[in-house]
């Protein structure tokens, strides 16, 4: 029978090495798995993590094979358990391409840092065995990811499994799939062409087979539900159908039901292999004007997206990390996560299924179209959908994300899509297929007519333009393409929960405006239910190590929790005021603790209808509304802030409390403030309006060739600093046509610490020197 067995302990990681047999001769470190070499350097700043080839090595005995292969000692003695077995690797995860070896001999190799790969161990297990992988996360122009806003981390960060099983067992050599495939048809009304009753489903079971050959008497026995079914192996493969005519739905949040079904593989009356899968009954409808349903009822899709990392250990979560990440998504109270942007542990697509998350997987197609790469999304996307089509959490498959950043759109990169929408409707008849379009590409290209359903990452209101052109946006694209469903799926401001303000703006990376902004999306979404789907990006903080902004280095800061999941910044409580039935109360601005102001706004976020609020003991207001609470209380000293509400459902009080105190000037320890302080770019008072200036727009001084090296100059460096994806994108000409119609001044503002007050200064002086061609006068 199968056995498996975790094989994450007893191997020595090597960072540099000529070969394997120089692998296995130098001493290394030893490690237990999930491990990443990047899990400090990826995270520190400075886009200079190592990337490049490192090596695994593991030395095991035969006898210690046959003893983790299922043996019991007495066994294992004579050397002959493996005899007639079939023994693999599996890799759940090795980032980003891997080799493995075995006694010298090349047994796989796997281009693809997200998903699952198996190698074949059969026959070369020898008395004492060299067990050599290398993986490497180099640059190179054929496997993706290569341009992204996110740290790739290298190493093998997903447990390494030892399966055994006989020679005659369920298919493990295609695409990391489990050899098992169920697909449920259920009827809801009993009006759909299905012919099914209303309330049944039809369940379709398909098994793969290996070491089955014709002529041979091999049947697959299934059962679900307290029926059994058998069919002949023919090719490999057998099939069963079963009703269920009182089905139990899968009910998302409400009621994530699952089944089992179990395949077991005979060859006569000799059982020989058996596998399980673990499935649900539901379905899915997409709808351009009333956005998602689940089951026949209106479903809207609200949630995050989500890295899989954390501080301190990069991308080697353990069970408990992943565990824990959905356990603060849950008490938020989303319902959807987009797994970005790639394939996550199969533990986590466990866990949705179970807790009723509905799931965006997609693949790591991302930022820059190679035209190299064009397999490795093909074999990526295979074994996305082969290894997770069980799962009834994933509503679609992404095909790719933001992938004209770095580019335009291509007659080859229309192809590749066009070929991976085939692929997906060929493996996964049932799912629709999506993509996530960045900002700048226009509404009207024919890339967004390939997937079923589309998605938009838009960032109005925070790296560009305003919160308001989010709504004109979607209005827009609503209006003029009615019958397509569309998405939200990124949107977020970085917030460092060190910066406050009582009058945050755009770019100052202030907790303050990171609620401010989010205030403004979730009313926007709320009044647009033909949104099929809205994604916060980001749900934690994570790495980027190209970054080096808002006071933090290697660190994109949209997350609502920081990347240890310590903290939970303002901006998640006005989540959970939104969507968590649970009754609640917060206070925001707690880390706003010295004041300057004679009267300051405490804002309050409680999913309760009435909130009372009492300074130093006594109460001052009580107010009633839905999810935002806002009173003005006038300060002298140290004050002690309480927010009361009272919950029927709890039968109790509920309440949250803060300190402040009034301080004579503004603390500059919540002021993100630039090296070298507030500086003022005109020296003079008497401001030449008839010469350039950075108060001109950025399209007016492009547009003049004797100012636009200046400022081509200057954002040149300032992408140069966000990181790669930045650097690629900034020739993006829809980018450049939207900051066009911004000033200078308002890009500078929203860059923040990348662009230095002495530049700006001197920029202006040299701008301010060269006259506008409408005036002939020379300028000072």
């Amino acid at each position: 029978m199968r056995n498996r067995t975790i094989f994450n302990d007893g191997w020595k990681f090597v960072k540099h090495a000529e070969n394997t047999d120089d692998a296995c001769a130098q001493k290394g470190m030893s490690v237990t798995l999930p491990h990443t070499w990047n899990a400090e350097d990826g995270q520190d700043g400075g886009n200079d993590y190592y990337r490049g080839t490192c090596w695994y090595t593991k030395k095991v005995s035969r006898k210690e094979f046959e003893v983790l292969c299922g043996a019991e000692e007495s066994e294992a003695e004579d050397g002959t358990f493996l005899d007639g077995k079939s023994v693999w690797l599996e890799f759940e995860g090795a980032a980003m391409t891997a080799d493995v070896y075995f006694n010298g001999i090349h047994l796989a190799r796997h281009e693809g840092g997200y998903s699952t790969f198996r190698a074949d161990l059969t026959g070369c297990i020898r008395e004492e065995n060299d067990l050599v992988v290398s993986v490497d996360n180099g640059d190179n122009d054929r496997a993706y990811p290569q341009k992204a806003d996110f740290t790739f981390y290298g190493g093998l960060y997903r447990d390494v499994s030892l399966i055994t099983v006989p020679e005659s067992h369920f298919a493990l050599g295609y695409e990391g799939a489990p050899g098992i495939r169920v697909t449920p048809e259920v009827e809801i009304s009993g009006k759909d062409e299905s012919g099914l009753p209303a309330g049944s489903a039809k369940v379709t079971v398909e098994a793969w087979t290996e070491g089955t050959g014709d002529g041979q008497e091999f049947r697959v026995r299934f059962s679900l539900d307290g029926q059994e079914k058998e069919a002949a192996v023919s090719g490999g493969y057998a099939k069963a159908e079963f009703d269920l005519p009182d089905a139990r739905l899968w009910n998302g949040l409400d009621d994530p039901f699952l089944y089992k079904v179990t395949a077991e593989l005979y060859e006569g009356d000799a059982e020989q292999d058996e596998i399980s899968a673990r499935f649900g009954c539901r379905k899915m409808k997409i709808d351009p004007d009333r956005g998602f349903f689940l089951n026949g009822r209106a479903y809207p899709l609200r949630g995050v997206s989500r890295h899989q990392d954390r501080a301190g250990v990069g991308n080697a979560l353990t069970k408990e990390m992943h565990r824990e990440d959905l356990e603060i998504i849950r008490e938020m109270g989303a319902n959807t996560i987009r797994l970005a942007h790639y394939q996550h542990a199969q533990y986590f697509y466990d866990l949705c299924d179970e807790t009723g998350m509905v799931v965006w997987a997609e693949i790591p197609y991302i930022t820059l179209h190679m035209k190299n790469g064009r397999e490795n999304t093909l074999s990526q996307m295979r074994e996305l959908v082969t290894q997770n089509y069980n799962h009834p959490c994933i509503v679609c498959w992404g095909l790719s994300n933001e992938i004209t950043a770095a580019g335009g759109v291509t007659e080859d990169l229309l192809e590749n899509h066009r070929i991976l929408n085939e692929l997906c409707h060929r493996l996964d008849p049932t799912r629709p297929t999506t993509m996530a379009h960045v900002f700048m590409l226009e509404t009207d290209s024919e890339l967004l007519s390939i997937p079923d359903i589309g998605s938009y990452n838009l960032y109005f209101g925070w790296y560009l333009g305003e919160l308001s052109q989010n709504d004109s946006f979607f209005d827009e694209y609503h209006e003029n393409y009615p019958d397509r469903c569309i998405g939200f799926s990124e949107y977020g401001a970085d917030a460092n929960p060190a910066f406050q303000s009582p009058e945050p703006k755009r770019g100052d990376y202030t907790e303050s405006y990171q609620t401010v902004y989010h205030e403004h999306i979730l009313d926007m979404i709320e009044k647009r239910p033909y949104l099929w789907a809205t994604h916060v990006w980001n749900m934690f903080d994570f790495a980027a190590d190209g970054r080096d902004e808002g006071g933090k280095h290697g660190v994109n800061q949209k997350g609502l929790v920081t990347m240890d999941r310590k903290l939970k910044k303002d901006a998640f409580y006005l989540y959970k005021a939104h969507w968590s039935s649970e009754p609640f109360v917060h206070i925001c601005g707690r880390r706003y603790v010295n004041r300057a102001e004679d009267v300051t706004e405490v804002k309050v976020y409680s999913n309760l209808q009435e909130v009372t609020l009492s300074v130093d003991g006594k109460e001052a207001e009580t107010k009633q509304g839905r999810y935002c609470f806002r009173f003005q209380v006038p300060i002298s000293g140290e004050h002690r802030i309480r927010a009361a509400a009272k919950s029927e459902r709890k039968g109790e009080e509920l309440w949250d409390e803060i300190s402040i105190c009034r301080s004579e000037k503004p603390d500059p320890s919540y002021q993100f403030i630039q090296k070298g302080g507030v500086v003022n770019w005109f020296d003079k008072e008497d401001f030449d309006e008839s010469c350039y200036s950075i108060k001109d727009t950025y399209g007016s001084l492009l547009a003049d060739s004797r100012t636009a090296a200046i400022v081509g100059k200057l954002m040149e460096g300032a992408a140069a600093s966000r990181g790669d994806v930045a650097e690629s994108v900034k020739d993006n000409p829809n980018l450049i046509r939207m900051m066009s119609r911004l000033t200078l001044e308002s890009l500078i503002n929203q860059a923040g610490d990348v662009i230095k007050p002495e530049q700006v200064k001197a920029i202006n002086a040299a701008l301010q020197k060269i006259k506008k061609p409408e005036v002939d006068e020379t300028c000072r």
